[in-house]
């Protein structure tokens, strides 16, 4: 409304004024409408990252980001609720549209285009109903435990913060469970396959002393800055919460869980056989891709990179000398001691060797890195064998936490030595770690374009960098080059096996069967890489998608810059606009090829 009333009264002035006065007028009035069109958008972002804040308490917990209050609790995970933030997102969208996006300028127009595109498709994905599936075997109340390693225990407050999550533990569990039985009725249930890896991750939670729960690790070892007085307290206050309050939730829910959860769960695997499940993946492709792309195209896409990646492994085959087929190759690689540590501690040590060789040689391929390092974590034992290979959790944004890669040393025989290159660049540096904190630095942008991600952008990124080991002096046996092969097959076979599943039809039989015959992971992790896929339809896709992207533009630039192509301007182009939208950053490097033709 007050946008209008200064077009109206530039309108005026042009009609009342002289030549000059209507100049001056005009302009002042362009002026003042750009500021208010800015105020405007400015405060919506502003009063929309509190308000994120306050509806995921945890996610500012784990930012670095939450005060006492946000700190000492849960989401609250009611109908009631989620049905309010799906109508508050609604309101806000239409007070987006009232914002006059011609007085903007060029970054606030990105800044826009990515909330707004942020807020539809929160919207439409409200109508699929996802918060009637609260958990799966990786994430879920059973593993709320985990929580405790990404928020700050150094003071008594924090102590009684993370206390009073804990007496609020019974309502979140039960607000959970109430969500699943409203998923048993309306038929929104997930994959029995993955559901029966949960019973033994309730069970975990299940102990017969309060000192044994992982909720009580961490006070063991409490900071040394607490009083012995007060560290004792804590300490009793804490097993008389878990005991009274904790383990009794988890018997409870354990009872449901088992007894009407998972026998209700659908023998099928794929999305497609919920309600609207071919819609509901098309949404996520979308989603995940930042594309038009259908189910369809993806799945021929990932057909065509698998048979190209297939030539390129035969060829290292070829080169090694092995006397033998692709299958026994494979197997080979699979079953020889040569190429696996025996313990973890060596398996960490290994890992640890290969993330400090990689950072020194990072200045050859950019020219900004990020200020906030990063550590190496073994993932929790107990979640260990239902994870993935690896893991990458970002710093704290207040600069409390370091950032951290993460491996999983279950089963060490199951972790091939040529393969930690590889994942190592992926998870860590150049990979998520340097781009995640880099983004964290864009101190001139909002908070949601710093914290927020796009996984096209983000997943895009760490594989494009597993090529970028060539670069850095990696992969210099053929089995690690392989081992790089083996990775870019495995994001190439998640485009076929993903859209298989939840648009084809396959099973999962179906889906682990392609998978071992194209790529040389051992069958632990391919089994729990679809595993994934099943319960997170979609999100692997964006994996290659964005690395697909990524390396057309290298191409790309490179052919119209010919010798003035610099390969740190490159990336530190690629990387200056934190996480994006494919489409963005096009955009991006088509207009720094542009610039850098102009140069003289």
């Amino acid at each position: 409304m007050q946008i209008k009333r200064l077009i109206i009264i530039a309108i005026t002035a042009i009609i009342l004024g002289g030549c000059a006065g209507h100049q001056q007028a005009e302009k002042q009035a362009v002026v003042t409408t750009s500021s208010q069109a800015q105020q405007q958008l400015k405060q919506l972002l502003d009063d929309e990252w509190q308000y994120l804040m306050d509806t995921y308490p945890t996610y500012a917990s784990y930012l670095g980001l939450g005060n006492d209050e946000l700190n000492s609790r849960w989401r609250d995970m009611s109908l009631e609720a989620i049905h309010q933030s799906d109508k508050h997102y609604r309101e806000v969208l239409k007070k987006l549209n009232a914002i006059d996006t011609s007085a903007l300028s060029e970054s606030d127009k990105t800044n826009y285009q990515l909330f707004k595109w942020q807020l539809e498709m929160a919207i439409e994905e409200h109508q699929f109903k996802p918060y009637l599936m609260p958990l799966d075997q990786s994430q879920g109340v059973q593993t709320l435990d985990d929580m405790a390693n990404f928020v700050s225990l150094s003071s008594v407050k924090d102590y009684q913060n993370w206390l009073s999550r804990l007496q609020k533990l019974p309502e979140h569990i039960q607000q959970n469970q109430l969500l699943m039985e409203a998923g048993i009725a309306q038929g929104i249930m997930p994959a029995k396959a993955t559901m029966q890896r949960i019973p033994a991750q309730i069970q975990k939670q299940i102990v017969d002393k309060p000192e044994d729960s992982l909720f009580y690790q961490p006070f063991i070892n409490m900071s040394d800055d607490i009083p012995v007085a007060e560290q004792t307290r804590l300490q009793q206050e804490a097993k008389t919460v878990i005991k009274q309050q904790v383990i009794p939730a988890y018997e409870a829910f354990n009872q449901f869980f088992v007894n009407q959860y998972l026998p209700a769960a659908r023998t099928s695997h794929g999305i497609w056989d919920t309600p609207n499940g071919k819609e509901k993946y098309e949404y996520l492709v979308r989603y995940f891709t930042t594309t038009e792309l259908t189910p369809d195209e993806i799945h021929q896409i990932g057909l065509d990179e698998v048979a190209r990646n297939r030539a390129e492994m035969d060829k290292i085959i070829e080169e090694t000398g092995f006397e033998g087929t692709f299958e026994e190759f494979v197997t080979f690689l699979r079953t020889d001691p040569q190429f696996y540590y025996e313990t973890p501690e060596e398996l960490f040590d290994a890992y640890l060797a290969v993330s400090k060789r990689i950072d020194p040689e990072l200045v050859k391929l950019f020219g900004k890195l990020p200020r906030m390092p990063y550590g190496l974590k073994a993932i929790p034992d107990a979640v260990a064998p239902d994870s993935t290979t690896a893991y990458y959790n970002m710093p704290a944004a207040d600069g409390s936490r370091a950032g951290y890669y993460y491996v999983n040393l279950y089963q060490p025989e199951t972790r091939p030595k040529y393969e930690m290159e590889v994942l190592s660049v992926h998870e860590a540096m150049p990979g998520h770690h340097l781009q995640l904190a880099l983004q964290m630095e864009l101190d001139e942008m909002p908070a949601f374009r710093r914290f927020m991600n796009f996984t096209v952008f983000v997943e895009g990124w760490g594989l494009y960098s597993e090529r970028l080991g060539y670069d850095l002096g990696l992969y210099k046996d053929p089995y690690s080059r392989f081992g790089q092969l083996t990775y870019d097959m495995w994001r190439s076979v998640r485009l076929v096996v993903d859209t298989g599943i939840h648009y084809k039809g396959w099973t999962r039989q179906q889906a682990i069967d392609y998978f071992k015959a194209n790529a040389a992971k051992s069958e632990a992790d391919i089994i729990n890489e679809i595993d994934r896929y099943i319960s997170w339809p979609g999100q692997a896709l964006a994996y290659k998608i964005g690395q697909l992207k990524m390396l057309e533009l290298r191409e790309k630039a490179k052919n119209e810059l010919g010798d003035k192509f610099d390969i740190k301007a490159f990336h530190d182009t690629m990387l200056g606009s934190g996480s994006i939208p494919l489409s963005v950053l096009e955009e991006n490097i088509d207009n720094w090829i542009q610039s850098v033709k102009s140069q003289n």
